[in-house]
């Protein structure tokens, strides 16, 4: 019986299904993420706005989260697509030197979504990191307390410091949030895939192992749902102290490096600090995680004709 395995959607499906899950998740949930920004804050939650004013930044959100998502997916199918191109010759094809099955592709099903979603992140965090300077200050009541006044504020720094230090502080954060959204990654995505292949083996065995049965066809939109939900708290709880940094960096009055602000939290406050907002975060990202992959397959699918 054939296992089943992940189909890979065209470019132009992931880039239409990553623009519509990534703008469904950022608007269904930008409230959460508020509270957990102003929880990690240093001047404090009720000091940074406290309950009100929850959409504050969702701008910048509106303007980054189609195209961050659409450039992760695209590079994410695409890594994946190349990867499993490049394979070592069949046994089949050397009856006299036989090729352990294991070895029959280039890289294993985990180390091959590991990079494929690494590598979506790094170019995803193109487009996500200025948007996320931009949302997070007007989150915290930075600068009036929205994305228009925000981005201002950066770009007024122009004579101060030149073309260059603004582009440096539209990405300030770029290496912690890289550090951040590569972990989380490599333990959410080869998590969702893996559930999405238990979940089509299940189906396929229960079909009688019909042969190219592939997760696409038999994972609909609510069980991938259902897999992102727990891929995604599993990461959230496990990469927080690296959120709490990357919020930390980026809400800074002036440019920090991450390990003076590592060095600042932990010898003022110990531990407890870095798990700030976890709680939120979970919940949010454990949500986020149903709505974004479970919003993408129905998006293939469709796209696929095949809900």
């Amino acid at each position: 019986m054939t296992s089943p395995t992940p189909a890979n959607p065209p470019f132009t499906t992931a880039l239409l299904a990553g623009g519509i899950a990534g703008t469904t998740v950022d608007l269904s949930l930008f409230p959460l993420d508020t509270l957990k920004t102003r929880l990690q804050s240093r001047a404090g939650f009720f000091a940074s706005g406290g309950f009100r004013g929850i959409y504050r930044g969702v701008g910048s959100a509106l303007v980054g989260s189609a195209p961050g998502a659409a450039f992760f997916f695209c590079t994410y199918e695409g890594v994946k697509e190349s990867l499993a191109s490049s394979s070592f010759p069949s046994s089949k094809d050397h009856p006299h030197h036989s090729i352990p099955a294991a070895e029959e592709s280039w890289l294993a099903p985990a180390a091959t979504h590991m990079l494929a979603a690494s590598l979506g992140e790094v170019a995803a965090c193109a487009v996500r990191v200025p948007t996320e300077v931009v949302k997070q200050r007007a989150q915290a009541g930075l600068h009036g307390g929205s994305s228009a006044a925000a981005l201002g504020a950066i770009l007024s720094r122009r004579g101060e410091v030149g073309l260059v230090g603004v582009w440096r502080e539209l990405y300030r954060g770029w290496g912690i949030t890289v550090m951040r959204e590569v972990p989380f990654t490599v333990i959410q995505f080869p998590l969702w895939e893996a559930l999405k292949r238990w979940g089509a083996a299940r189906k396929g065995a229960g079909m009688g192992g019909v042969e190219g049965t592939t997760a696409t066809t038999t994972v609909g939109a609510g069980e991938s749902a259902l897999y992102g939900s727990v891929s995604g708290a599993v990461a959230a709880a496990v990469t927080t102290p690296l959120d709490v940094l990357k919020t930390r960096v980026m809400l800074s009055r002036e440019r920090q490096s991450v390990g003076a602000v590592l060095k600042d939290l932990f010898a003022s406050h110990g531990i407890r600090p870095f798990f700030a907002g976890i709680g939120p975060r979970v919940m949010w990202i454990s949500a986020g995680g149903a709505i974004f992959l479970g919003s993408y397959q129905w998006a293939v699918n469709a796209l696929q004709s095949r809900i």
